[in-house]
Formats: structure tokens, sequence, C-alpha cells
């Protein structure tokens, strides 16, 4: 890929190679999509409402299959950047917003697969808010991005294997040094805690180095 100076999404070159780019950059990438999507067949109900945030070329809906139709859900994905909307491989129409402006109805399931690192930190906290006041009871939100790490020599140890893990997947190094300066302003990882301080009780589900999943379930009493 042609990494541009300043990140961005909404940039035709880097949306048309996108799938391509995201598994080399992130080796588990699949792993990931298809840890969520089992977590959503176990918390997507008969008649249920899905968001998929950030939902880039569809990778979650491709990752569910019918499941969607087959419970009679609504899957609503958001992403703000029409190059990749005009990608987009699922049967449902994609809302082109930035997503901390959606007014959100009450639903059974909300994921953010790597999109809350783009935001700014205001923002971020917006959506935050709204996924955890419009959750419904046994519902749950499922996070995937990326995060600060704790401080000390393990800090170093996690981000070379993230570093590893892109290298052993194929990416050029100078690709890996493009992107992570293109990063600069635009991509800030989460806190180290922040999921914890913004949902009380979530539970983390996966980790590689720098990078955590985490899944928020509202009481059902």
């Amino acid at each position: 890929m042609d990494i541009p100076k300043d990140w961005t999404f909404k940039n035709k070159a880097v949306a048309d190679e996108f799938d391509f780019h995201v598994r080399q950059q992130l080796p588990w990438y699949d792993l990931a999509t298809g840890l969520v999507a089992h977590l959503v067949r176990h918390y997507l109900p008969q008649n249920g409402i899905i968001y998929d945030i950030g939902c880039s070329t569809g990778n979650l809906e491709i990752a569910l299959g019918d499941l969607p139709q087959k419970r009679n859900a609504r899957f609503i994905p958001i992403d703000n950047s029409p190059e990749m909307v005009d990608l987009y491989q699922g049967k449902y129409n994609v809302i082109i917003d930035d997503a901390q402006n959606i007014t959100y109805e009450y639903f059974d399931v909300a994921v953010c697969f790597l999109c809350l690192m783009f935001l700014s930190v205001e923002d971020r906290k917006r959506l935050t808010e709204k996924l955890r006041d419009n959750v419904k009871r046994g519902g749950c939100v499922i996070i995937v991005d990326k995060t600060e790490m704790a401080a000390g020599y393990l800090a170093t140890v996690l981000h070379r294997a993230t570093i590893a893990g892109k290298v052993a997947s194929g990416a050029p190094s100078d690709e890996i040094v493009a992107k992570e300066l293109s990063l600069a302003g635009i991509q800030r990882p989460l806190p180290n805690g922040y999921i914890e301080r913004r949902f009380f009780t979530p539970i983390e589900i996966f980790r590689f180095g720098e990078f955590a999943g985490w899944i928020y379930t509202r009481d059902e009493w």
C-alpha cells in the first residue's frame, strides 16, 4: 500500500487495499473477528438489534453469515468513510456518519471493532456513554481496540510482540514504519484501564501485544 502521510480511511487507495493491508499489519485480525462473531451468536436474540460500528468493508457481517436473517434481527452497519462503504460486501445499507453523532436505539449488541482509537478523546467519551446507556438488559457491547501499555519493561516487550507479528505476516519494514508515522495525531490508543472505567465491569476476552478485546454485558436483573 502507498501509505498516506496522514492516515485516513477516506482515501480510495487505502480503501482498495484495506482488506489485504489490515491482515498483514494485524495477523490476528481474522481470529479476533471469529471470536466477536461467536459472542454475537450468543447475545443476539430473535428480533434483536445489532450495531456494527466502524464496519469497514463488511468484515463482521461476512463472519456472521445468515445469522441476522435467521433471527429476524436488524443489522445496522456504520462507517464514516464513503470510500470504504463503496466496497462494503454485505447485504445491509451502511449509515455513513461519525459514530458519536448517531442517535442509537435500544440495542442487544453493539460491536466497536478497531474504531475507538480513531476518535478524539471527547468523541470517544460521547460514543461510549451512548453505548453504555442504550444497551438492553441481557445485551452486550463488544470492543476490540489498541491500548496504551503499562509502564516498565513489559511495555517494550508487548510493543515488540506487535511489531514481530507484522513482520511474520510479511509486512515490509518500511511500510510498518511509514504506517506508524502516518498515524501521528490520527490514532490515539485507549489509556490503560479506559474500558474498565467507562463500562463498569467489562471482561477482557482477547489480547495481542497492544491490542485487546472486551465484552460488557448489562445485568439481566
